[in-house]
């Protein structure tokens, strides 16, 4: 029905507190039960046929999670990406006040986040920029770019980049001309893209046409595209008309209109993967597409709100 997969994002999974506006404070927030859940939620996954999984070292101990996962379940299949340029800080404290993670895209957090990461190898085949943005300098940085392609010649991974923010086109438009040794560098892209935040349509569909690898994250944008009065009412009633929820309709909205790579699901458990995986399931009508097309927002609204979300 389609080529795109269902990818597993692991930031819900890998630390207590995450930013979405659905509560979760009644779960049992220890380190112990969190890699319980995280396991349970990769195998069913795994089960349900997804291949795909994707963390960071900023998903508290999401990294570490999966790396566990990967050596005691021994899948040979598994597609498995994350990301440099993050670090987590909040430390599993609970409601922790500061930044729950620092941005630092420099050659020496490369190296460092680098020599943990490498143990998902063989199965690593993405190894990506975390939040590129043209402030962190990543877009210039030469020695960052010739440690990049070093590692992708190396290892043979493809080598990615991640987006957030209202210029995500401009990003991805001038990380796709950056190359070392007259080779491009980047091969991956990892974008925000939802029923409301449409901004990067033209540019991802450009993207594709030139043979590169579209992940999109957030396509539930952090749970708003379930609750938000302006979208609410139309994505039940598909919902209703589909036999599916709400999510499900908003993730083939994705697939449908851009026919990425990769949708990432952000399912904390099992019953929110089983209901994000029944996206496979069917087609939207032209009709059905057209009036999800019609909720789009302005992108700086769309981010404004997104930056007032709390961690919970």
């Amino acid at each position: 029905m389609t080529s795109t997969q269902i990818g597993l994002g692991l930031a819900a999974l890998g630390r207590p507190d995450y930013i979405n506006i659905r509560q979760n404070n009644a779960i049992d927030k220890s380190k112990t039960a969190f890699k319980t859940n995280a396991f349970d939620v990769m195998d069913f996954a795994y089960k349900k046929g997804v291949r795909y999984f994707d963390t960071a070292p900023s998903y508290g101990l999401g990294e570490q999670f999966l790396l566990d996962w990967k050596n005691n379940r021994q899948h040979k299949d598994l597609i498995l990406s994350t990301k440099w340029g993050y670090t987590y800080v909040a430390n599993w404290e609970l409601g922790f006040a500061g930044k729950h993670e620092i941005k630092e895209h420099s050659l020496s957090k490369l190296n460092e986040q680098w020599e943990t990461s490498k143990a998902l190898c063989p199965q690593l085949k993405i190894y990506q920029v975390h939040s590129a943005t043209i402030e962190s300098g990543i877009l210039t940085d030469t020695s960052i770019h010739e440690r990049l392609f070093q590692l992708k010649k190396e290892y043979g991974l493809q080598i990615g980049i991640t987006t957030s923010g209202s210029n995500q086109s401009e990003i991805l438009n001038i990380a796709k001309d950056i190359a070392v040794n007259n080779q491009l560098l980047f091969d991956s892209y990892q974008v925000t893209y939802n029923i409301f935040e449409q901004s990067t349509f033209e540019t991802l569909q450009h993207l594709k046409t030139l043979g590169k690898t579209i992940i999109i994250k957030e396509a539930l944008a952090n749970g708003r595209v379930c609750t938000n009065n302006s979208s609410k009412k139309q994505l039940e009633t598909l919902a209703k008309a589909y036999n599916v929820g709400a999510d499900a309709i908003a993730l083939r909205f994705v697939i449908d209109t851009l026919h990425p790579t990769m949708v990432l699901s952000g399912a904390s458990n099992t019953n929110h993967l089983a209901q994000n995986l029944k996206a496979l399931d069917f087609n939207l009508s032209s009709e059905d597409l057209k009036l999800l097309k019609s909720l789009r927002i302005d992108s700086n609204e769309y981010w404004n709100e997104r930056s007032g979300l709390a961690w919970n």
